[in-house]
Parts: C-alpha cells; structure tokens; sequence
C-alpha cells in the first residue's frame, strides 16, 4: 500500500472521496479537508446507516492508509481499547527465571514490563510508527461507551499520546487521522467536543441519494433507482420509529434487483420492507393503503416528460 499525499483544497479532498465512490456534499469535503489540514480530529454525528463509518474507510482507501478500528459498546475499557499486558507470557518468564536459579527483582521487573510483553489494541497501535504513515484511527459509535472512556480518550486527542505507567508516555511520531462517530443515542461531553472538528452527517437530498444509487448500485436500471429514492424519501417523512438510512436505500436496490424488478408494485414493495424497516410496528403501519398511496405519489412524481413534438 502506497501513501497518498493529502489533498490541498477542498476540490482536491472532493475528487479523492469521488474516488473512492463516496458522494459528499460541499460542506462534509470542506470539514474532511480542515481536519487534515489542522491535524485534528473530525467527530461526525447523525443517524445509523448515513455513511459515518464508510468516510474512514474511504480516507483510508484513497489515501493509502492503514484502516484501525475501535469499535465501541457499554463496557469498554483501557485494556480491549489502548493496550494490555501479555500476563501468560509474563508469568512464564517468571517461572523460568525462578527457575534457573537467583532474581535480581528490579532486573526482572524491567524485562516483564518491556515492549516484549505489550500487547497493543486499536488506539496504541495507531498511535505506533506505521510504514504508510499514520493510519486512520475510527472510534466508532463513541455513544456507546461510558463517560469515563470518553474523559480517557481526551488525552489520545489532545496529544496524541497515552501514558503506560511501567513504560512512560507514548507518542505518536506522526498524528494518525481520527474519524470519531456518533449516533448520538447520547450526548458526548463538550470537552471532547472542542479537541474535534464537528459535522452532522445527515440523510442525503433526494438527488444526492440517487447519485449514490447510481454510484453503488449501478446494476438497478434508471427507473427502479429513481423510483426507489422517491419511495424511501416519502418514507422519511412518515412518523416511523426508525425511517431508513441510505445503507437501506441500497440493500432494498440489490434486494429488488434480485427479484428482477424493473419498477415497483404494491406486493414487491409489502414483500420487502423488511429490508428498508427494522421494527414491526413501523412495518405494519405502512402495509396496505400506505404503500399504495406513496406509490401513486412517486409514479407521477418520476414519470419522465414527454418530448415536445
């Protein structure tokens, strides 16, 4: 893998997530572009499936990166997240120097609490010299974890650096790119908050989403795409629990395509809003009547114009 140089303006940053088949909006490649620039981190918030997580992969594909991942939940904690110690090893040497007879005590701590022993997890190892410069770093759903993860990570972000009581400080030679995800289930504390740049990913507009489509799925015809972009938009503005994402909006493309759909009908559509909703209760309010009613909105809607004669 070959690092790529940064981008220097945001129609550089543009072209590269263009590249990766990411469609961005102007204000998403402006932040990317600061954030790269400044050396900072980048907190992207919105609703699950909008595409935070695919940006990191993306930055890291197209600019030749290592992708490392922390995925976040209830629970997480230094050793799953920065480093923990290799203790079966560590135990081992210590039988062994036992063993072979008399321990110099302060000699044999030194050798059990060496780089030798240190297993890394996801933000050490991101912070470690890497051969393609430094990797891209996803925190992923940060939300998930507790506040006192949160007021640990201050330090990663400020400083790039954590400390490891029997080693000292480790810094990072080069700052690693920080994408920090959030689906905001709860709010992330304001002193993170001012270490990150900030942007909301939101649901894309109509023709964004089907340029996505196009993008993703080309294997969807120029109807269905744009049939199914006007159902899923109509969609959003019911009153559902969880209205879909655009990560929906392209299973439900592949889905229909699979059933060899050239456009949509009433029982397609009420066969497959499993793939779109995730909640019976918002699959059952748009069964019957709802469906159709949407579905004769978007046939006016995406009916093509006649040409003048």
């Amino acid at each position: 893998m070959t690092a790529t140089a940064l981008p220097q303006s945001i129609d550089e940053m543009e072209a590269l997530l263009s590249r990766g088949d990411y469609v961005a909006d102007r204000s998403l490649s402006t932040v990317l572009f600061l954030a790269l620039k400044m050396g900072r981190p980048i907190l992207l918030e919105g609703e699950a499936g909008v595409g935070k997580t695919e940006i990191a992969k993306v930055l890291a594909k197209t600019l030749g990166r290592s992708l490392i991942r922390l995925q976040c939940y209830e629970g997480l904690d230094v050793s799953s997240a920065v480093y923990e110690w290799n203790y079966a090893a560590q135990m081992m040497a210590i039988r062994l120097t036992e063993a072979e007879g008399a321990v110099e005590r302060s000699k044999l701590e030194s050798d059990i609490f060496s780089e030798r022993y240190l297993v890394r997890r996801p933000i050490l190892e991101a912070l470690s010299p890497n051969v393609t410069g430094a990797p891209v770093l996803l925190i992923d759903e940060l939300d998930r974890t507790d506040e006192a993860f949160e007021a640990y990570l201050l330090e990663v972000l400020s400083d790039f650096q954590v400390t490891i009581p029997e080693l000292g400080t480790v810094k990072a030679p080069s700052p690693p790119i920080v994408i920090v995800t959030s689906n905001r289930t709860r709010e992330i504390h304001d002193a993170l908050k001012r270490r990150c740049l900030y942007h909301w990913v939101g649901y894309p507009t109509a023709e964004r989403e089907l340029k996505i489509l196009r993008t993703k799925a080309p294997q969807a015809s120029e109807k269905l795409s744009a049939e199914i972009v006007a159902f899923v938009q109509a969609l959003r503005k019911q009153d559902l629990f969880k209205v879909p994402g655009v990560a929906e909006t392209l299973d439900w493309a592949t889905a229909l395509v699979e059933l060899d759909a050239v456009a949509l009908d009433p029982k397609e559509v009420t066969d497959t809003l499993g793939v779109l909703l995730k909640y019976q209760d918002d699959i059952q309010k748009m069964q019957g009547s709802e469906i159709k009613a949407i579905l004769d909105e978007i046939k006016v809607t995406t009916k093509p114009e006649k040409s003048p004669k």
